[in-house]
């Protein structure tokens, strides 16, 4: 198992760059980020969101309660900026814009995207063609659900490859990747970046990541 990387670490909050095959919570069959996380630190942390097993990029962790709960309701309150990349080969139903909807459950552990907007899962973003047949997705999730990000690829007909469980393509990783974290913290803004691995992420790196502002400005743009 590839080991997490410690990008942050201080008295509040650590941010580590999760490997994929790692789980936040300990499981049977996969390492646990929190229990790795409390023996390089030799203290107690709190997981103030989570990734899926096979995503892979940054996560936060609070270092007490205190923080632990300040930290969470900012999330609650979308005061966190997130970014993820994604990639996929199947032409999506549009290039950006924003999907939203309503999570519910499937079958096999699944979740799909409802057309009622109770409590919708929203998720904005825009793309870039890669190669022929290839974009890449620069996602801004602005709620926090399960496997949000995963369906919403799917309700765009664009599943990620290497997610087989949402209808994509074979490959040796899942394309999904947790780029950019930024928050104020005690009158100080804090921003983090981890760089994605993976063939389809190589070639987006050597034809430019995309910016933080520049998606967001765009997106506005666009409304």
């Amino acid at each position: 198992m590839i080991p997490p990387a410690i990008i942050e670490c201080n008295p509040h909050f650590c941010v580590l760059d999760k490997p994929s095959g790692w789980t936040v919570q300990e499981s049977e069959d996969s390492w646990g980020l929190l229990r790795w996380a409390r023996a390089q630190l030799g203290g107690e942390v709190f997981p103030v969101h989570r990734l899926d097993k096979p995503t892979t990029g940054l996560v936060l962790m609070a270092r007490n309660a205190a923080a632990n709960r300040a930290l969470s309701m900012q999330f609650q309150q979308r005061q966190i900026q997130k970014q993820y990349l994604a990639v996929s080969d199947h032409k999506p139903s549009k290039k950006q814009g924003s999907v939203i909807g309503d999570m519910v459950r499937s079958r096999r552990g699944q979740w799909m995207l409802a057309r009622s907007r109770e409590h919708p899962a929203i998720t904005r973003f825009t793309s870039v063609s890669l190669a022929p047949g290839i974009r890449g997705y620069t996602l801004l999730p602005q709620t926090g659900k399960t496997h949000q990000l995963r369906v919403a690829m799917k309700s765009l007909s664009s599943p990620i490859i290497g997610d087989k469980r949402y209808g994509g393509s074979e490959a040796e990783k899942l394309y999904l990747h947790a780029h950019r974290l930024a928050f104020d913290w005690q009158g100080r803004h804090y921003s983090f970046e981890a760089l994605p691995q993976g063939h389809w992420f190589e070639r987006w790196r050597e034809l430019g990541l995309p910016d933080s502002s520049a998606v967001s400005s765009q997106l506005q743009t666009d409304q």
